[in-house]
């Protein structure tokens, strides 16, 4: 469990995050939605620590991460998987070598063990007879399963998705909200994902945390959020076609 308390950050005078808290529960994928410009990313960067906030707490499992000297947040870091909005996967090396590469930076396993659980990794992603391609051989989807191999490699507890579904059509996108969903059930993990997509909204919804203006507006799941009775997020909702479709047809169903 990721917990937030009373996150407080600010540019130039400008306040980016007003007093936020919210919790992000081990074992399901929790979604932070919002604007553009809502704060969502400045957050994420804050729980991860790219950001550092003007005031307030953040707990991993109870443990603050805000007071720890270096040596353990860089225990604590190994702990955390980060998968890119661009997949960020190394060019030059083929998939199986960019699976393996926090395995050789991190692990003291042997080089085959290493290339075993690599190997392991990309059978969990689906992604057989790819090892020995290049990045620039395989599709946008086949990337982002890659990046999420070498993501869980190190069999992380916290999981963090920038805007995962990024540049990918839209059946392409349900699979990777599923990968990530089965993974992060499977392996009981702590995800945290900021996104654009609503689809991810209404299929992985687990814990949604909404954003405006730097406050947290609302928290729920994916079963109350076309019911939550929050004119910010209702607004937010009802911009996106799919939500707009999905209430024509509970109404519809429901004068029916």
């Amino acid at each position: 469990m990721v917990e937030v308390k009373h996150i407080v950050k600010t540019f130039e005078g400008h306040t980016v995050l007003n007093d936020i808290s919210a919790v992000f529960e081990e074992g399901k994928t929790n979604l932070i939605i919002g604007r553009s410009g809502s704060g969502k990313t400045v957050l994420i960067k804050n729980i991860i620590g790219l950001m550092r906030p003007d005031s307030g707490r953040i707990l991993y499992d109870d443990r603050d991460f805000i007071s720890m000297d270096k040596p353990e947040l860089n225990r604590l870091r190994r702990e955390m998987g980060m998968l890119f909005q661009g997949s960020a996967l190394f060019d030059s090396m083929t998939v199986l070598e960019n699976v393996m590469f926090p395995l050789n930076m991190f692990s003291h396993e042997s080089s085959k063990e290493r290339e075993k659980r690599a190997m392991f990794c990309l059978d969990r992603v689906n992604l057989p007879g790819a090892e020995h391609l290049f990045p620039s051989e395989i599709s946008g989807g086949m990337m982002k399963r890659a990046a999420i191999a070498r993501t869980i490699a190190l069999n992380p507890q916290y999981l963090f998705c920038d805007e995962p579904n990024s540049g990918l059509d839209p059946k392409t996108a349900l699979m990777i909200d599923d990968l990530i969903h089965g993974i992060t059930t499977e392996y009981k993990m702590t995800t945290v994902i900021n996104t654009h997509d609503m689809n991810s909204v209404l299929n992985i919804g687990d814990n949604i945390v909404f954003i405006q203006d730097g406050r947290k507006e609302w928290q729920g799941t994916k079963s109350n959020i076309m019911d939550s009775g929050n004119k910010a997020l209702n607004d937010f909702l009802y911009a996106s076609d799919l939500f707009r479709k999905v209430k024509e047809a509970e109404t519809t169903m429901e004068e029916g």
